[in-house]
């Protein structure tokens, strides 16, 4: 299945169960909290940490449908940014090449 039909999937779960669809903030508060559980899971090395992340995944997915992005189509647009980047090295961490934080310019 693609991220699309997923993306598509999730939304309509939420309103077959009566979930929020509506309130962004909201939604944003929800799949922070999603997140968190996920790295709780990490941190105590829980049995659960793939499904805490398949939550995570599930609330970014029905929040980019409820403001109508397509996931998947802006993840792809994404990669490939990502792998055009060139970074250089500062002070020991890892910067974009030409961003504020590149002194060697």
């Amino acid at each position: 299945m693609e991220l699309k039909e997923m993306q598509k999937r999730v939304y309509e779960n939420k309103l077959k169960h009566n979930f929020n669809v509506t309130d962004v903030p909201l939604e944003f508060c929800l799949l922070e909290g999603e997140l968190s559980e996920a790295f709780e899971a990490w941190i105590k090395k829980h049995d659960n940490l793939g499904e805490e992340l398949a939550d995570t995944a599930i609330y970014l997915l029905g929040l980019s449908q409820i403001v109508g992005i397509d996931l998947q189509e802006e993840i792809e647009k994404k990669m490939k940014i990502n792998e055009q980047r060139e970074y250089v090295m500062v002070n020991g961490v890892l910067v974009k090449k030409g961003s504020k934080d590149d002194t060697t310019l």
